[in-house]
């Protein structure tokens, strides 16, 4: 047994996560943790902390390390963000590098120092070169060039993922890591200016419905392929993971299908009930041609997505419909 599968052993002998166990969820109201603390109670979990950032700024090292000095979590679901699309992160590149790495940095660092068994850390699959061989395997990482419209935004979540790796190396912790593809669901952002391209998508089509618009503009060729997993399922693979892997690897977590933007804008367009027309802005950029994740590696370890998407926009419109009051 190498010195890492026999540190990952003990540290699963001695983490056993439990209803009773004491678990901070990062960044509880927002469209991951939201999901972590949907499946966590519906589990029948019931030691649960939270901070709003009003009560609890994870940039602040200082508020941080007393948190965590006081409430000594004993898991850690690390889902706290800044998050935002293409345009958001052409827009605010200092915001996104500095913010993502603060969070990062104190969470992991203070979970180290007070003893937490273990830490779930959420990346992005925007970890990966732009121009990957598809689908993308974990390896790939750090192989070529990122995309340049969400680079600080992807520097920061490699950075976090590796300084679990780290932290592993050099202290026997037991964090682990998540890269989950394209993420949608309740709590998401329907902000036209900061949004993904799915809820943005969704909001558009509604407001062309309600407005009888003749068309909707998308942004880009709509020739991109892009795979899309319902924020449930992560959470059910955060869970999974959670209680039944300790190492050194990081998982990709997705669905393994993918669509291309057109594809995806007529299924939203038929679940919405939009009977007008696309219209493609190709002035806009489509960011990466193609970013589709290979799921062997989570496959293998005994997990696979429950949500097709049409089922899933089925639900997300309700979601943003409901919520909104629309």
């Amino acid at each position: 047994m190498t010195e890492e599968e026999n540190r990952a052993s003990t540290s699963t002998q001695h983490s056993q996560l439990s209803t009773a166990s004491k678990i901070y969820v990062a960044g509880h109201a927002g469209l991951v943790g939201s999901a972590i603390m949907r499946k966590l109670e519906s589990e029948g979990y019931t030691n649960i902390i939270t901070r709003t950032f009003e009560e609890l700024d994870l940039t602040d090292q200082k508020a941080t390390r007393e948190f965590f000095e006081k409430e000594r979590p004993e898991y850690v679901f690390l889902a706290a963000a800044k998050v935002g699309g293409i345009q958001a992160n052409s827009l605010y590149p200092a915001d996104f590098i500095y913010i993502n790495l603060m969070i990062e940095c104190n969470v992991i660092k203070a979970s180290h120092e007070f003893g937490v068994k273990k830490l779930l850390f959420l990346g992005s699959s925007c970890i990966y070169p732009k121009m990957a061989p598809q689908p993308i395997k974990e390896e790939y990482l750090l192989s070529g060039y990122l995309e340049e419209t969400n680079e600080p935004y992807a520097l920061a979540k490699i950075s976090g993922m590796k300084m679990c790796q780290y932290f592993n190396k050099q202290y026997g912790t037991n964090f682990i890591s998540v890269m989950p593809t394209n993420l949608y669901g309740p709590n998401d952002n329907f902000d036209l200016n900061t949004s993904h391209v799915l809820p943005a998508l969704i909001r558009k089509f509604h407001e062309a419905k309600v407005n009888n618009a003749p068309y909707v503009e998308i942004w880009g060729t709509g020739t991109p392929r892009r795979e899309f997993l319902y924020v449930d399922d992560l959470a059910d693979a955060c869970l999974f993971l959670m209680k039944n892997y300790s190492g050194n690897d990081f998982f990709n977590v997705g669905t393994g299908e993918d669509v291309t933007i057109r594809e995806l804008a007529e299924l939203i367009g038929e679940v919405v009930g939009y009977k007008g027309e696309l219209k493609f802005d190709t002035s806009k950029p489509d960011g990466t041609p193609r970013k589709l994740l290979d799921v062997s590696r989570i496959h293998e370890a005994g997990w696979r997505h429950k949500i097709e998407l049409k089922k899933g926009l089925e639900m997300s419109y309700e979601y943003f419909v409901t919520s909104a009051g629309r």
